[in-house]
């Protein structure tokens, strides 16, 4: 499955967009690739000298995984064609190993119970054949206007603390 049938499943859009490829879906599984290059925005911060994956972005690679997963194989085939699958909960979210610039990663992630409109999925996140995170998610169905709306073409701008301030003076 390439970008183009990964952008048919899922509303993300670079740079929110973490999966480059899927090598194989079915009802119950998928698993996808993701390659970290260097130039993605996070590292400019995370950390500049010891750039690491942060941890949300890996589980945020898991939860676009399953929700390609879902468009695919349980969304397309229902009543529910004008909704999208959203994150609703993480559970036992364990990071064992850190992921690097020029590292690719493989995000398997299953489908364990479908309740009502809830789906619950469990992943493990694996570079280099050792695995280096593992967590449970659970996605609801929301309407796809209300979720695939344009967001703002510009982030809105935060002020500086002006230099004197302290730490506890901005709290």
């Amino acid at each position: 499955m390439t970008e183009v049938i990964i952008q048919d499943s899922i509303p993300h859009r670079g740079p929110m967009l973490l999966l480059d490829r899927v090598s194989h879906c079915d009802t119950g599984l998928i698993v996808a690739h993701k390659r970290f290059d260097g130039d993605e925005f996070f590292f400019q911060g995370h950390y500049p000298n010891y750039p690491i994956v942060p941890g949300v972005i890996l589980c945020e690679c898991a939860a676009q995984a399953g929700a390609v997963l879902l468009a695919n194989h349980h969304i397309a085939s229902s009543d529910e064609q004008d909704k999208v699958p959203v994150l609703t909960r993480m559970n036992k979210v364990r990071f064992k190993k850190t992921v690097h610039p020029g590292e690719k990663i493989e995000i398997q992630v299953k489908l364990d119970e479908v309740v009502s409109a809830a789906y619950f999925l469990s992943a493990k996140i694996r570079a280099d054949g050792a695995t280096v995170a593992t967590l449970e998610l659970a996605c609801a169905l929301a309407p796809k206007s209300a979720a695939t709306q344009s967001a703002p073409t510009q982030a809105p701008v935060v002020p500086k603390p002006k230099s004197s301030e302290s730490f506890s003076q901005k709290i």
